[in-house]
């Protein structure tokens, strides 16, 4: 498994707390780049006044930074483009039953 597998399976262990599906399928995660050990993630919310909008980001960013072989993880959280429920896998469509 390379590190941009190993960051993807990471994130895929973070749930949103609202809703019962991971944030990686749930389309919240717009992009994962690797440059060498370095990791960069731009990701979303599903609102801007989300509940963990402050706390979210930093549990995907810590947990990036427990993966051995990562030596720093740039996280943007981006409006743009903003969030909607076609960017969502489609098994969580199918979990969800949209």
């Amino acid at each position: 498994m390379d590190l941009k597998e190993k960051v993807i399976a990471e994130i895929k262990k973070i749930y949103d707390p609202e809703i019962p599906i991971n944030i990686y399928e749930l389309g919240l995660i717009y992009d994962v780049s690797i440059n060498e050990k370095n990791v960069k993630v731009k990701m979303t919310l599903t609102t801007p006044n989300c509940p963990v909008a402050e706390s979210l980001p930093k549990e995907v960013k810590d947990s990036i930074m427990n993966i051995d072989g990562v030596n720093k993880v740039d996280l943007d959280l981006v409006w743009e483009p903003p969030w909607d429920k076609s960017m969502m896998s489609e098994s969580a469509k199918l979990e969800l039953n949209l």
